[in-house]
């Protein structure tokens, strides 16, 4: 992705241990990023670690591939994508890292028309960005009228499937699953280091009360 441009960044709802919210993401992802999007460095049979089961995986979120093993790869070809939006969309496993789950909660959510861009959508957070607004159809329309001292709002004119705080929380899952693609290990890691701080403080406690058995006779 080319850098974006300096907006304010609305705070992402990430939870891992929301399973139901990796789940929904998930979903989105598959049926809405994945058209143009790989995620090479993910396999769909890390699914399994969300709660999912094979059947459900290979039933619900599998339009490429018929193994579960693969890696979330897109069947755009590379010049079709450079041809339809000047460059080939880039690969998203990463880019919650990259970019951080603020940056793409608020650019999902910033998207207005533009009848100046070619594909008719441009962005608050990544001015003359060459992606269509793919989720419109849940948000609506909005557009970009001028406020006070020369700033800028957006203004929902059609509204979408979904009513605005429905349509946060939409994207928010999507932000929430991007967030746990680009480390599945994240959430077990943080538990591991909190077992091993817990054990180290008990540890620290039992070594100080020795010392002070050992040592309370030598003046």
């Amino acid at each position: 992705l080319a850098a974006g441009g300096g907006a304010a960044l609305d705070k992402a709802p990430v939870n891992l241990h929301d399973k139901m919210s990796l789940q929904r993401g998930a979903q989105i992802f598959v049926n809405h990023c994945l058209n143009c999007h790989s995620a090479s460095a993910m396999r769909y049979s890390k699914l399994s670690e969300l709660g999912l089961s094979e059947g459900q995986i290979r039933d619900n979120l599998m339009f490429a591939t018929d193994k579960v093993g693969d890696p979330m790869t897109t069947t755009l070809d590379p010049k079709e994508g450079k041809s339809w939006f000047g460059v080939m969309p880039p690969d998203l496993s990463l880019v919650a890292r990259s970019r951080g789950a603020d940056w793409i909660y608020t650019y999902m959510r910033g998207f207005y028309r533009d009848p100046a861009a070619k594909s008719g959508w441009n962005n608050t957070v990544f001015p003359n960005v060459g992606m269509p607004h793919v989720l419109w159809e849940y948000q609506g329309s909005q557009h970009l009228q001028a406020a006070d001292k020369g700033a800028t709002r957006l203004v929902l004119a059609d509204p979408g499937k979904l009513p605005p705080a429905e349509y946060d929380k939409y994207v928010g899952d999507l932000v929430n699953y991007l967030v746990y693609m680009g480390e599945p290990a994240r959430a077990k890691r943080v538990q591991i280091g909190i077992v091993v701080i817990f054990f180290l403080v008990i540890f620290f406690v039992i070594t100080v009360l020795l010392k002070k058995e050992y040592w309370k006779d030598v003046r």
